[in-house]
């Protein structure tokens, strides 16, 4: 959906820069919005590079830092994550307060389009976002004036289409460029014929076309699904402990081991030692893998993607967690899995509120909020990103756009051993 990762954001980036055309009777001086420059480019495309450790590998390639590299092929999964998943915080106080509430309402509605599931009220949610979007950048950009008719693109008008079209043909993730894209890196990838590479790609696509058909129709003859590494425990559902795995129990001690006597046990039990047996990782049935503080923490900052932080059932609603490792215990007679996680405070509600629930500012409380909880009330592996206009323990919350659609087409982390 070129529409939204490159058109839209391309043309954002334009205004906030302030490096779109201006009229000679139109100085850049009267556009408050454009307050992406200078050294507030600079520090704003650091903040961007710096966010990259935070983001989990499955969200793809994590965005360069705009200020050096937006004009060098900066990918549309990057444009996706950096507009629509970073920007809200990072433009939280730089971006005049009605400019930005405009651009939240521009955000809220791409990410509900990019569900694999969309029910109608939230289609109905969109669409009034992205009307009240467009009358705003009308108002507020545009301001109606010939010398700026030129900021209303072609792309400011199909924002309109795309509610409507979801009801009418389906998900726009279901239609979007990305796996025509992918089929033709793939078959690219299949040219063994650099002196007729043509007639060599036309050969691929004919023999894929014959095997998926054939796939289809016999069953017996698609490739079969990779299994488990070694030492990996199924447990049902989609879910997997996978290795690291610590070699012995260990005596759990300070708020670990209350967090565990509260949840196995009686608060009174005082004297009982308590032991555990650590697990590093987790396979989510979204295809994601939940990495946990045990082994992250281990290496530098720069050397991580981090994939600890999930979010999580939690008391009849969601909330958000960060994983400190994975471990067994029995219950009534059964093995089940659990991690013992820090939970997030609840978002900061003034914030929420204000950016139509596009940013979700929460506090780190550390081993003060340790819980134990069920593995599978594990949804996904979020990114939990430092807020630079909040203290240094408050974190705003990136999710990965159209998650459970690039599953869909197949896609899954590498599971080998750790």
């Amino acid at each position: 959906m070129h529409l939204v990762s490159l058109n839209m954001t391309q043309l954002l980036l334009k205004l906030f820069r302030g490096t779109m055309k201006c009229d000679k009777d139109d100085p850049k001086s009267s556009w408050v919005w454009a307050v992406l420059q200078g050294n507030t480019w600079k520090y704003h495309g650091e903040h961007v590079a710096s966010s990259a450790p935070y983001l989990p590998g499955s969200f793809d390639k994590a965005p360069r830092n705009p200020a050096e590299k937006v004009s060098s092929n900066y990918k549309a999964q990057e444009y996706l994550t950096y507009i629509y998943g970073l920007c809200p915080g990072l433009l939280y106080g730089i971006l005049p307060e009605v400019y930005w509430k405009c651009f939240c309402k521009l955000v809220v509605a791409i990410r509900i389009l990019h569900q694999r599931s969309i029910s109608r009220a939230q289609v109905r949610k969109a669409y009034t976002l992205i009307m009240e979007f467009i009358k705003e950048f009308e108002e507020l950009f545009y301001q109606r004036k010939v010398e700026r008719i030129h900021f209303c693109r072609q792309c400011i008008h199909g924002l309109v289409h795309l509610a409507p079209e979801v009801v009418r043909i389906g998900p726009d993730g279901y239609r979007s460029q990305f796996p025509m894209e992918r089929t033709i890196g793939i078959l690219g990838q299949m040219i063994k014929q650099p002196s007729n590479p043509y007639a060599n790609l036309s050969e691929r696509g004919v023999q894929l076309t014959q095997l998926n058909a054939l796939s289809a129709m016999i069953p017996q003859f698609a490739i079969p699904e990779k299994g488990l590494p070694f030492g990996a425990i199924d447990l049902e559902d989609g879910f997997a402990l996978l290795r690291a795995k610590d070699s012995t129990d260990r005596k759990a001690v300070d708020h670990e081991r209350q967090a565990l006597i509260e949840f196995f046990g009686n608060p009174e039990q005082i004297g009982v030692v308590v032991k555990v047996r650590k697990w590093a990782r987790l396979l989510l049935p979204n295809g994601q893998i939940a990495r946990s503080a045990w082994k992250e923490k281990t290496k530098k900052l720069e050397q991580v993607r981090m994939s600890r932080n999930v979010k999580i059932k939690y008391e009849n609603g969601h909330r958000f967690a960060e994983v400190q490792y994975y471990f067994q215990a029995e219950v009534g007679g059964v093995v089940k899995a659990f991690a013992l996680s820090s939970i997030y405070s609840t978002p900061n509600a003034t914030i929420l509120q204000k950016s139509n629930g596009a940013l979700a500012v929460c506090k780190y409380k550390g081993p003060s909020s340790y819980k134990i909880i069920p593995a599978s009330s594990i949804l996904s592996v979020v990114a939990m990103v430092p807020f630079p206009a909040g203290e240094e323990d408050e974190f705003f919350l990136v999710e990965k756009l159209g998650l459970d659609l690039a599953h869909l087409g197949g896609y899954a982390e590498d599971i080998t051993p750790e």
